[in-house]
């Protein structure tokens, strides 16, 4: 068995590691960073913790899967505890939608806030997302597009397209639902993917049933982090090496394929197989050969975000976990994000994690709150900053919050981002267009040098923690095939 080498260690390719060590191959993981994690990070103000990466976890049996692998219980390695609500959404009227995981009381909250007639609605397109999420689940999610056979899915585009998968995601649940509130509750979902719900197609529905159907999850201790060290501690009980604070210069080839990695300073770690785990447009500088690609040239970056982590030396009570605060405006929002600007009257995402004993001492609290903004390529970010973290507190003072500008804090705007290795400044990688998602997604240009495979946001199927770990188990799965 040759020897493997993985470039990253955040959830993509930890999970490919996780796959090939189980399998019994010779593993190596480099990272640049100190720590495991990529972009689910971590960092500390003062006395204070917060999570740096994704703050919402859906599907965590794509997660079990990945510690079932290796033979292992996920809630012996991270117990997990389930959010209820799984957002609180506070609308620009003042009235407040409790999104519930378990059916009946979501009908409930429904009936109670929209009324009956909109809850018998609400209960059919619950059906309707339902339906969709078991045709695109194992057909395009699960599934690898970087073989030929992967274009074969005809049954399935058909079902889709009955279902309305191919309209735009605003008009799907427009036809079903009426009341505004409750389309904004299943639709603004697509900036995950970054696009607006206007131009985003109907397929995207299936993050609302993620979210609003399968349940957000959290872990009971250490924040979203948590996550990749408890896969990083499986990894090393797997008896693969992990290698932190090493970057690596250059994936070497002959005319074969892979035959190795070399490193910063010089040292070439031989391998057959390489997955290259970590900012896509990275891969210039990885591998030159593939500079040209058009799927590298003319990149389309999603909307990034403007994150204030706040600690607050008081305990806040009577909190979701997640709480949505819209703005007034919505289609005027999404047309800013598009043309460059910020939200004109911003929609707000607002963390406020229970108490584990890590995140802030007792009696404190650690706050985050995130205001979707463009990105590095679309915005003057030396001009926009103080504008728009002043506008962000005075939001949160308006909710309720208190002035929290002389609280410590951890502003993370799109130049921060791009130090971080984000490419123009956005955590949220290439968004999801149709030329930019599914079999087009870049993870095919791997294809062209053997031993060569991608694993991450930039791949298929795409942005979100469930997406990225699937990323790596199809990587792990296509190098197991190779060898065999």
């Amino acid at each position: 068995m040759s020897p493997v080498v993985v470039i990253g260690a955040g959830l993509g390719g930890l999970s490919a590691a996780i796959h090939l060590a189980a399998a019994g191959r010779d593993v190596t993981v480099v990272e640049a960073l100190a720590e495991p994690g990529g972009c689910c990070g971590t960092a500390r103000v003062g006395a204070y913790r917060f999570d740096t990466g994704p703050s919402v976890l859906t599907m965590p049996g794509v997660l079990a899967e990945v510690f079932g692998a290796a033979g292992q219980e996920l809630r012996h390695w991270l117990p997990l505890r389930r959010l209820d609500p799984s957002y609180r959404m506070v609308f620009e009227d003042g009235s407040r939608l409790d999104v519930r995981p378990e059916r009946e009381a979501m009908i409930e909250q429904v009936r109670a806030v929209c009324g009956p007639a909109e809850a018998a609605r609400y209960a059919r397109y619950r059906r309707l997302l339902g339906e969709m999420f078991r045709v695109e689940w194992p057909a395009f999610i699960d599934a690898d597009m970087t073989r030929l056979r992967g274009l074969a899915r005809p049954a399935a585009l058909l079902r889709l397209a009955r279902l309305g998968g191919f309209r735009r995601l605003d008009r799907l649940a427009a036809r079903h639902l009426t009341d505004p509130r409750l389309i904004r509750a299943h639709t603004f979902q697509a900036l995950y993917v970054g696009l607006s719900p206007q131009r985003a197609l109907g397929i995207y529905a299936v993050i609302a049933h993620m979210d609003t159907v399968g349940g957000v999850y959290f872990p009971e201790r250490g924040g979203m982090h948590a996550i990749p060290a408890a896969m990083a501690s499986l990894l090393e009980k797997l008896g693969a090496s992990i290698r932190y604070g090493v970057r690596a210069r250059r994936v070497e080839t002959d005319g074969d394929g892979v035959t190795g990695v070399l490193m910063a300073g010089g040292e070439r770690l031989p391998a057959a197989q390489v997955v290259v785990a970590c900012d896509r447009l990275a891969a210039r500088r990885l591998l030159p050969s593939l500079a040209g690609d058009w799927r590298l040239r003319r990149p389309r970056h999603s909307p990034s975000c403007l994150v204030v982590h706040v600690g607050l030396d008081r305990e806040l009570t009577g909190q979701a976990h997640h709480t949505l605060r819209f703005g007034r405006a919505w289609r005027e929002t999404f047309a800013a994000l598009a043309a460059g600007r910020p939200q004109p009257d911003s929609s707000l995402l607002i963390t406020c994690p229970a108490p584990d004993g890590e995140a802030a001492p007792e009696g404190h609290t650690a706050l985050s709150v995130l205001e979707p903004a463009p990105n590095l390529r679309a915005a003057d970010w030396g001009r926009l900053r103080p504008e728009l973290e002043a506008r962000l507190l005075g939001r949160l003072a308006e909710a309720g919050y208190g002035d929290v500008a002389g609280a410590p804090r951890l502003v993370l705007d799109p130049p921060a981002w791009a130090e971080r290795g984000h490419s123009a400044g956005t955590p949220f990688a290439l968004d999801h267009r149709f030329t930019q998602t599914a079999w087009l997604r870049p993870s095919a240009v791997a294809r062209r040098v053997p031993g060569l495979h991608f694993a991450g946001m930039y791949t298929a199927p795409g942005v979100g923690v469930p997406p990225v770990l699937i990323s790596g188990r199809l990587a792990a799965e296509r190098i197991l095939r190779e060898t065999r």
